[in-house]
């Protein structure tokens, strides 16, 4: 008796490598800064450098002063490395988009009630371009923000707002979610900052109770739920992205939604 055929499926690999010039020549463009004055030999440490990372036919593009002994560099160099792309596996923030109208709409017909949102630039951080972007009514690229939406309440509280305060705040406002804004980076202090809000968050009882979000130039979904969050927002984040996630995560919280994938 033969054996029956099997019905798995594998996945089909997917095998990328870096692009340059033509397809899969494994040319890569680097830049850094190394703490030497301009030279010729700065140069050739640069080289030596790149080809130390492994890197093949390495030639150095530009070299520029940064600074009283920095050379800032741009390096092009061709590495043999690839991987399988089909192994790859990222969290993603995945929501049915629907346009401003529409999802005013959904909101009054399903939810009932306007939708109350506080964002702010927490602990030290001065920057307010990312929560300005996202909650301010011009929103940005003609995209527009969350203040303009009927359905939504908004509090846009600034920046160097306490993580304290800002929960509050959202207490006092029985918000449904909380906007967290980090844009300085340096030396990793937007993880540290982030994870006492989550501290705070669960001191002050409202972990999961409220919708917790996170953005910033180094922020990732990935990297907010590791942090606790619900979701998180990087570069290029649209107010309509937010919006749609809060009214469509509102929704699964009521037991209106299934959960997205």
């Amino acid at each position: 008796m033969s054996a029956a055929p099997s019905s798995s499926n594998p996945k089909q690999k997917q095998i990328i490598r870096p692009y340059g010039d033509r397809r899969d020549d494994g040319v890569v463009q680097l830049s850094f800064t190394l703490p030497v004055p301009l030279s010729e030999k700065a140069k050739e440490a640069a080289l030596q450098l790149t080809k130390k990372m492994g890197f093949t036919d390495v030639k150095v593009a530009a070299a520029e002063r940064a600074a009283d002994n920095y050379t800032f560099f741009i390096v092009y160099a061709r590495t043999g490395l690839y991987l399988d792309y089909s192994e790859i596996e990222v969290p993603e923030v995945v929501v049915k988009k629907l346009g401003m109208t529409e999802l005013n709409v959904l909101i009054r017909q399903k939810i009932g009630r306007r939708l109350v949102v506080l964002g702010a630039c927490t602990g030290t951080d001065t920057h307010t371009v990312g929560i300005d972007a996202i909650l301010n009514m011009k929103g940005f690229a003609g995209d527009y923000g969350l203040e303009r939406y009927p359905m939504f309440e908004v509090y846009n509280l600034g920046s160097q707002v306490p993580n304290e305060e800002l929960i509050r705040k959202a207490r006092e406002k029985q918000a449904d979610a909380i906007l967290v804004s980090q844009v300085v980076t340096q030396r990793d202090v937007h993880k540290d900052n982030s994870r006492h809000f989550i501290e705070e968050a669960k001191r002050q009882n409202v972990y999961g109770k409220m919708i917790l979000l996170l953005g910033g130039p180094r922020v990732d979904h990935k990297l907010a739920l590791e942090l606790g969050f619900d979701a998180g927002f990087g570069p290029g984040t649209r107010p309509s992205d937010v919006a749609n996630y809060i009214a469509h995560k509102m929704l699964q919280k009521m037991g209106l939604e299934g959960e997205t994938p």
